[in-house]
């Protein structure tokens, strides 16, 4: 598995404790306003709105504010903040590249709140266009194991668009074009099997490996930018090995 793969297991797990500290719900809550506001506040007409009510749905979002966002994002409810996506680059510790995607009403705020979690955990912010390039904009969706083999899924999903199918241990992660992400969802869910997540993703082309030293210094840095309320999303290109994540662990 690559490092991203490993870090989308990494993060899997510690959902729920975001959860408890309402940090995941406020960033899904925000998923769901904004895909509203820019595709419209139904769902069935609104792919992205679709798997965002989804994705809050899995992770136990009450419906009651599911449904409040989205009608404060489709104008339907008076409330909605004007939210703006902006892309920070920069490098954690052991050049590993970092993109920071935030989703804020204060761009000032979201800046500064990146700049320090970078500075203070030994990273660096970066010129626009000095990472990204080392990412892919792609379709990535969680699939439970359960009872399910890896040929399974892939049978499911080869003819929708999929590029891979990889094993992360207590789930599978299937990958597609961003533009296939509908349909291989779709797939997935003609062929009755359930997903945890459906989204858009920036995966890297590249990986830098990192050992247990290394992997501690990265991960504290991610951990840092994701406590910030304007952060939805980080995304590294490291490469950590199985020994070293268990030694983590």
């Amino acid at each position: 598995m690559s490092g991203h793969s490993k870090w989308a297991t990494t993060k899997h797990k510690k959902a729920a404790l975001d959860a408890k500290r309402g940090k995941l719900f406020a960033k899904l809550i925000k998923n769901i306003e904004v895909a509203a506001r820019t595709g419209g506040p139904d769902p069935e007409g609104n792919p992205t709105l679709y798997d965002a009510i989804q994705k809050a749905r899995k992770s136990s979002v009450p419906i009651d504010n599911i449904e409040r966002a989205r009608k404060r994002g489709g104008g339907l409810e008076a409330g909605g903040a004007d939210w703006q996506t902006i892309m920070y680059e920069g490098y954690a510790p052991g050049g590993v590249a970092v993109l920071v995607e935030c989703l804020t009403d204060n761009r000032n705020r979201a800046a500064s709140e990146v700049r320090v979690a970078m500075t203070r955990n030994g990273g660096s912010m970066a010129d626009p266009g000095s990472v990204s390039y080392m990412f892919n904009r792609k379709g990535v969706v969680i699939v439970p194991k359960g009872e399910l083999a890896e040929d399974d899924v892939l049978a499911a999903v080869l003819d929708a668009g999929a590029e891979e199918v990889n094993d992360l241990g207590e789930s599978f992660e299937v990958v597609s074009e961003a533009g296939d992400l509908v349909p291989v969802r779709k797939a997935l869910q003609e062929a009755g099997i359930d997903y945890d997540s459906a989204e858009s993703s920036f995966l890297p082309t590249l990986s830098v490996p990192l050992d247990e030293d290394g992997a501690r210094k990265v991960f504290r840095l991610i951990d840092a930018l994701e406590d910030s309320d304007d952060v939805q999303n980080v995304y590294a290109n490291f490469d950590v090995s199985d020994d070293v994540l268990a030694k983590l662990d």
